[in-house]
């Protein structure tokens, strides 16, 4: 009896992991892309978790369950994440998250830029007046901050 059984449940397993494993080769590697608020040094408000993810991978096409989506702690950076989802216990596949503020910079962080640096240099460059400082100038010097002068040579010459 327990040997029907077992032959009935391993017949199921190996259906099942076929039909994961045909999942598998469309899904291995897709990207997905969440739009998140997020401020300038790219931390999100908030967090994309794994309901996000499954939600993500549902609306491209792929029925899965957030059970299946591997992740240790949800994620709270802008960035492009490697996510693992188990289609089956021996199918695990790798898809690409993009996690962005706006379509146009998921674009530009799919592409490789770093969006977070670029937006540090942004502010860098505004910042930044070359009038202040020329290069290896120090700032002058007023008032009684300023050296003292050697008074005694001039008047030594109108003798």
């Amino acid at each position: 009896r327990f040997d029907t059984q077992r032959a009935q449940l391993e017949a199921n397993n190996l259906e099942l992991k076929k039909e994961a494993e045909a999942v598998a080769t469309k899904l291995e590697g897709q990207i997905f892309t969440a739009i998140r608020s997020a401020g300038d040094t790219g931390q999100l408000y908030g967090s994309v978790s794994t309901r996000d993810i499954s939600d993500l991978v549902t609306e491209g096409g792929f029925t899965i369950e957030r059970r299946q989506v591997v992740m240790e702690r949800p994620i709270k950076t802008l960035g492009v994440h490697d996510i693992s989802v188990a289609l089956h216990p021996e199918v695990l596949v790798k898809v690409m998250l993009n996690v962005a503020r706006s379509e146009d910079e998921a674009i530009r962080q799919a592409a490789g830029e770093d969006v977070t640096v670029v937006k540090d240099e942004v502010i860098e460059l505004e910042t930044f007046d070359p009038e202040v400082f020329e290069e290896g100038a120090a700032p002058a010097e007023s008032g009684e901050d300023a050296p003292a002068t050697d008074d005694s040579e001039p008047e030594k010459a109108a003798k």
